[in-house]
């Protein structure tokens, strides 16, 4: 029989409270007037305290959404669209589908399909709760989402019953944007450049610096208005979605934080190093949001900087290569101090993000999709922390893989101490999962989830002290585990694959490598084969 929620006034529940840490920064329960659709969520159920979560990673139409324990990867992640009156879409920032609720009946599961913006079993509006929740209220059904008989198990079901403003209908949203957990454009900021109509405003204060219909004049005079020779950060917000050159480029200065609040579509073509934001031999600038479409050179360049924070970066696009970050090759001004919190690029034919030259980077989420090369290349960068490179069909055809290290990456002085450290790649399709090459190392990978891969699942060619799968992994189907290596270096040496499963597959060594362990491989219809 199902549970029934009872109103108690239990003295504890009201106090009951997330605990987030690093980032990550709860905020308030939102209504229709508050959701800030620049910004990406996780959604937090009350009674169970585990997230809703796009089960096993599916982008098939139709895929149920269970809860499961937090862990803000990108099955996790989610975004609102406003569809009108109150309601919106919510968005997989995984999948790019959206929720819907199939029919009105009780206990119906919640599932993901592609947006179809009338469709009302798609549209949700947010009920508010005590203790900062809130409750998804479906327009088709008017009933509230729900996790299945108050379970707090891994995998259970998120369904629909009666709103009875119950514990298990009641959601945290967590913000996991830059800016101390605001939504885009909210805070204070110095200047701001303005869409009404056709017409772009660019003011500081009360004074107007730009009118016209050019979005990036704007923009770029909203920046110029800021005072010169500043010696900390001032901020600029970006409220509208307009077009720019691919042979033109937003400039931002040393001291600049940078908040789009809308869509910067790229046009044309173009030549050198121009992205919609650019930035050369500068310190302390912030790109809190920033969504970019069409084929641009690079969505995001940025070349012997230091102290960079990139917040929540989505870019959709038709070409091009998504963020570049690195020091054309002067390794006596490496680029430093780099933050990264979430990148989504698709349709990319290059890599989604790449780094050369960089000497301390944090990077949260890389998501691929569909790139031509890379989800995240790492080239002749040190002292690397990255949580999750989630990557399908990148650099399918290529030897490319989701992700890949290159150049002496890992490469402190003439030593490969551990100092690139990855939590998960996640690699479907494309070209490679992982793939070590160029004399790079010292780098360890906690867990792998590759499969079907068209080329090497891993590929280590003349790499030191890799350590791949500490903390465990699959590695289904696609091509092999192979270690080689070319003559122009020397060969792999300190290596160790260990403890993840082994799924219709084979690991070949070949030639010798010095000193590798292979250790607590579970063989599933696959081979080891040592020299």
């Amino acid at each position: 029989m199902r549970k029934r929620h009872w109103r108690l006034a239990l003295a504890g529940l009201a106090a009951a409270a997330l605990a987030v840490t690093g980032s990550v920064v709860v905020t308030r329960a939102a209504d229709a007037a508050t959701v800030d659709t620049s910004a990406t969520y996780v959604f937090v159920n009350r009674n169970s305290g585990k997230a809703m979560d796009l089960y096993e990673w599916s982008t098939a139409d139709g895929a149920p959404i269970n809860q499961f324990t937090r862990n803000d990867l990108a099955v996790q992640q989610w975004r609102f669209v406003d569809v009108g009156s109150g309601y919106y879409q919510v968005r997989s920032v995984h999948s790019g589908k959206v929720l819907e609720m199939p029919n009105a009946n009780d206990g119906t599961q919640l599932v993901q399909m592609p947006a179809v913006s009338d469709n009302t079993r798609q549209h949700f509006r947010l009920a508010d709760s005590a203790g900062g929740y809130v409750r998804f209220v479906n327009r088709h059904s008017g009933k509230a989402l729900d996790v299945w008989e108050w379970s707090t198990a891994d995998g259970a079901m998120i369904a629909q019953y009666a709103d009875l403003d119950g514990a298990n209908q009641q959601w945290q949203l967590v913000n996991l944007g830059s800016g101390g957990g605001t939504g885009c454009g909210s805070g204070s900021f110095n200047a701001e450049a303005v869409l009404s109509g056709s017409t772009w405003t660019a003011r500081n204060g009360s004074s107007t610096v730009y009118t016209g219909t050019d979005m990036r004049a704007a923009v770029q005079a909203a920046i110029g208005s800021l005072t010169a020779g500043r010696t900390s950060k001032q901020r600029v917000v970006v409220r509208g979605s307009g077009s720019m050159s691919a042979g033109s480029r937003i400039s931002l200065p040393s001291y600049t934080t940078i908040d789009v609040c809308g869509t910067i579509n790229v046009t044309g073509s173009g030549s050198g190093d121009q992205a919609p934001i650019y930035s050369r031999g500068t310190t302390q600038v912030e790109v809190q949001h920033l969504n970019v479409t069409g084929g641009p050179l690079y969505g995001i360049f940025m070349r012997n900087v230091t102290n960079v924070i990139l917040g929540q970066i989505d870019m959709r696009l038709s070409g091009g290569l998504g963020v570049r970050i690195d020091n054309r090759g002067d390794t006596s001004q490496w680029t430093r101090n780099v933050r990264i919190d979430n990148v989504y690029v698709s349709g990319a034919s290059s890599h989604a993000v790449e780094t050369y030259g960089v000497d301390g980077i944090t990077i949260g989420t890389v998501t691929a999709r569909n790139v031509g090369e890379s989800g995240l290349l790492l080239n002749e960068t040190i002292n690397a922390t990255v949580t999750t490179v989630d990557a399908e069909n990148a650099g399918a055809g290529t030897g490319y893989a989701a992700f890949r290290m290159a150049n002496r990456n890992g490469r402190i002085g003439s030593s490969y101490g551990t100092n690139v450290r990855v939590g998960t790649v996640r690699a479907r399709g494309g070209g490679r999962g992982v793939f070590c090459v160029s004399e790079s190392g010292g780098a360890q990978i906690d867990r792998v989830d590759i499969a079907n891969t068209g080329n090497n699942a891993i590929l280590i060619e003349n790499c030191y002290n890799v350590n791949i799968a500490a903390n465990g992994g699959t590695i289904s189907g696609g091509g092999e585990v192979r270690l080689a290596e070319r003559t122009e270096f020397a060969g792999n040496r300190d290596i160790t694959l260990r403890n993840f499963t082994l799924v219709n597959n084979r690991i070949v060594e070949n030639p010798c490598a010095d000193n590798l362990t292979i250790s607590n491989i579970t063989l599933n219809n696959s081979t080891i084969s040592r020299c």
